[in-house]
This record gives structure tokens, sequence and C-alpha cells, in this order.
């Protein structure tokens, strides 16, 4: 293991003390202070970033891990691939239910969920803004796709966004047997 390596485990450890929203709660705040909307953090942001919430770096830490997840040579921290890499991994299993819930959804069969495969699964007929007649239906679905969907939201989720999802889900449950039982229940699997 190298000392980015082990800085992450260091980080993710601090994120996991904190429970279910440990991850998602610094991933909230990265997005709060990257102002400019690159979504990327220079080594600085990054470490006054993480002092702010009580996670400790040294400089070289912080430098290490932005090197490492600097993708275009800018010197910055790209944050969804540094999220994704936070985040433990997953055992076969949670990856299996995952797979299974995005197939149920996928009703074309392409990889792809759109709206129109959505409105084969689920309807949006009792949402109460359908109701009061403020939305309509497929915007309703498409709300709810929007969830899975990465940061460029275009109406299409595929399955790594899904796992990419449900990774950060799977990070605040303690037992496969938790996670898939919720998982079971949540998509009717």
């Amino acid at each position: 293991m190298d000392a980015v390596d082990a800085t992450m485990e260091k980080l993710r450890a601090q994120c996991l003390s904190r429970g279910a929203s440990g991850i998602q709660g610094l991933a909230r705040f990265f997005r709060q202070l990257d102002r400019d909307g690159s979504r990327s953090l220079d080594a600085d942001e990054f470490g006054r970033g993480l002092a702010k919430l009580g996670l400790v770096l040294d400089q070289a830490e912080a430098e290490g891990v932005c090197r490492r997840w600097d993708r275009d040579g800018s010197g910055t921290l790209d944050l969804e691939e540094f999220l994704r890499a936070l985040r433990p991994p997953m055992s076969q299993a949670r990856e299996a239910v995952i797979a299974a819930a995005f197939a149920k959804l996928d009703r074309s069969g392409d990889g792809v969920v759109t709206v129109d495969d959505l409105r084969g699964v689920y309807s949006g007929r009792a949402h109460p803004k359908v109701r009061s007649g403020e939305w309509t239906e497929d915007k309703v679905l498409r709300r709810f796709l929007d969830n899975f969907d990465s940061s460029e939201k275009d109406g299409q989720v595929t399955l790594a966004e899904f796992q990419d999802y449900y990774s950060g889900v799977s990070a605040s449950m303690n037992t496969d047997e938790e996670f898939v039982a919720m998982m079971t229940s949540a998509w009717q699997l």
C-alpha cells in the first residue's frame, strides 16, 4: 500500500465513523466549496475543506491525493473520481443485487434506463404534484431518474451510474444481508 492508498484508508475510516452520511456529507460539502463549478479542487482548497470538517490530512497527504485524482494535469483533484475511490469496495452479493435492480428498470435491455423504461415499471400518477396538476407524470419520472444520474443530468442512467449511486448507499450499510434485503424490498426483486 502506497502513501496515497494509506491516506485514502485514513479518510475513509474518518468518514465512515460519522455514520451513514459520512461520505455523502463530504460530497455535498466539497460541491459547495467548488464555487466555479469545475468539479475539482486544488490541494489547498481540499485540505482546508477537510480541516473545516474535522478530517485531518497534512499538506503532503493532501497534495498526494490531489495528484492521484488529477485527470487533466491541472493540479486539481477531480471530485467525482475521488469520492468514488473513497467509497469502500462492494461485495459480489451487493453488486449482483444492484445489477438485478438495474435490469428490472432497463425494460428495453439496451443498458441505459430512460423515462420510457421507467414508464413500463412505475407510475407517477399518484405523486402529489401530478395530482395537483403542477407536474406531468413524465416530469416525476425524470426527477426520479435524476437521482441515479451522474452530475451531468442527461436523462439516461447507465449501469455504472446506478452502481455509483448505490455504492454510496452501500458504504452506510454494515452487512451484505442488510443491503441485499433493502434492495430486494425497495425494488421488489
